[in-house]
């Protein structure tokens, strides 16, 4: 922890909470919430961003009196399960939770949450009203997994109005310049439907081992093209070599009549 940062932390009357001791709702969850805190990450690399922070599953105190509630009253809830964040300083520290005061008052722009049976209901309703009033996050997604339904939010002056839907029932996200959207695939070894990045052109985000995928098959494609032009080269080298020997086996047998004719003559 940097030392403004601990200096910061000192000066609260009370520690702060990091952890609620909630486990996430299933293996889907987990993997999902990793899943597009990875991708997030990729696409900011591959936009040439360095200011964003993707995170999640950690308290997000957005104040002091907030902070004091957490501590003497008991967590209302974790925080976002993934949340985005642009123009901040330091986005490769390690954070415990976020704290708006010490990242310049800055709260999360994109928020996406993974809804189950136990939290659907304050997803839409208490973390709605939060994110809208007092957060002012620009973009709020949910996705529930059990009917495979992905909604958008846009924040329209104190409260949300939904998104429109694009083609493939994707969502575009002003914050990101990407859609979200479901793709039905493997993660690791866990064939399931997922929420992932998609660049304009509809072609995925993908995540780093994708990409070292994708990179390793071009270049086993370079190298069948290598060895398919060094092959048609060697062919080539074939033939001109079988040309020549016909043309000097066409010139020994023109030199071998002409003598055979000449000797014939002298005789």
């Amino acid at each position: 922890m940097s030392q403004p940062i601990a200096s910061a932390l000192a000066t609260l009357p009370f520690e702060l909470v990091y952890d609620d001791g909630e486990p996430l709702e299933s293996d889907w969850h987990v993997m999902q919430h990793a899943f597009l805190r990875e991708l997030l990450h990729q696409a900011m690399v591959e936009q040439g961003r360095t200011d964003t922070y993707a995170g999640g599953n950690m308290f997000v105190y957005y104040s002091v009196e907030q902070a004091r509630e957490v501590v003497t009253k008991g967590a209302p809830f974790r925080g976002p399960d993934v949340f985005w964040v642009t123009g901040i300083d330091e986005p490769g520290r390690l954070r415990r939770a976020w704290i708006s005061w010490l990242e310049g008052g800055r709260l999360p722009d994109l928020i996406v949450e993974l809804l189950s049976p136990s939290t659907a209901q304050i997803d839409r309703t208490v973390k709605k009203e939060l994110y809208a009033r007092v957060f002012r996050t620009s973009e709020y997604y949910m996705y529930d997994p059990e009917p495979r339904k992905l909604e958008g939010l846009w924040l329209a002056g104190d409260a949300y109005q939904p998104m429109a839907p694009g083609d493939q029932g994707r969502l575009w996200s002003r914050q990101l310049g990407l859609f979200l959207g479901i793709w039905h695939g493997f993660r690791e070894d866990k064939e399931a439907d997922w929420v992932r990045l998609y660049r304009p052109d509809g072609t995925l985000v993908p995540t780093q081992k994708e990409r070292a995928e994708a990179e390793r098959q071009r270049a086993e494609v370079a190298l069948e093209l290598v060895e398919s032009e060094r092959q048609r080269a060697e062919a080539a080298r074939q033939r001109a070599d079988a040309e020549r020997q016909r043309a000097e086996a066409a010139e020994a047998e023109l030199a071998r009549l002409r003598a055979l004719l000449e000797g014939r003559g002298q005789a």
